[in-house]
């Protein structure tokens, strides 16, 4: 049914997806955080470059990211002066795109779960003595868990179903940058359409699950506050 290559092509699709969500859950979280408590003239221009992946096009990111991490690029010269060398063409460089293009996935759920909170439950913790690092850890994040496994679920799929982005990047390198989308892409070209087939419906079916798993989480969580209200 799988050939070795899409074997190949689905591991690296799972590790790329991995990597990222955790990356963009450390990333994220703080960003959220600032972003759901500020009041600074910064919020909205800080906040509409999260969300600009929504908008712009994979390739027009794709491309601006390449050049970045070429080697005239301020990330190319970065890297090659920390000794790691070009990114383009590299798993690594891949998850750098990745999480840029599926940032605002993972900052948007934490960011309205931390809103959602108001300021009574940091309140009431201030006043039992609860430091600001206590008060995060202990009240913020806990209270958070629905917008954090939200995000946790939608970044997982989302860098699953990248292609405009990753092909930019990454090109088309087996076990290294061959995802799973990018080898639909030479299935169609080489017009296998039954290989396709098998592939696409197996990305379908990854996607109705995590939908339906996101909307029933929602609506669970939803119900949840319903009671404890």
């Amino acid at each position: 049914m799988f050939t070795e290559a899409d074997l190949d092509a689905i591991w690296l699709t799972l590790r790329l997806a991995t990597t990222v969500t955790l990356l963009l859950l450390i990333i994220g979280t703080p960003i959220a955080w600032w972003l759901a408590r500020t009041d600074s003239w910064l919020k909205g221009p800080i906040g509409a470059v999260v969300a600009l992946p929504l908008v712009l096009p994979p390739t027009v990111l794709g491309f601006y990211m390449l050049i970045a991490m070429g080697p005239n690029g301020v990330i190319g010269q970065l890297t090659q002066q920390l000794g790691i060398g070009l990114l383009p063409f590299s798993f690594w460089g891949l998850v750098l795109a990745s999480v840029v293009y599926s940032l605002p996935f993972v900052v948007q759920p934490i960011q309205n779960a931390m809103q959602a909170l108001g300021d009574r439950p940091m309140e009431v913790a201030a006043t039992l003595r609860a430091g600001p690092w206590q008060r995060f850890f202990c009240v913020v994040l806990p209270l958070s868990k629905p917008g954090f496994i939200t995000a946790a679920i939608l970044g997982f799929a989302h860098t699953v179903g990248e292609f405009g982005v990753v092909l930019m990047i990454g090109g088309n390198i087996p076990q290294e940058t061959r995802v799973v989308s990018v080898q639909i892409y030479d299935y169609v070209e080489a017009m296998e359409y039954g290989q396709a087939h098998v592939l696409s419906a197996l990305m379908v079916g990854f996607s109705f699950i995590v939908l339906l798993g996101v909307y029933g989480f929602q609506r669970q969580s939803a119900g949840m506050l319903g009671v404890k209200s």
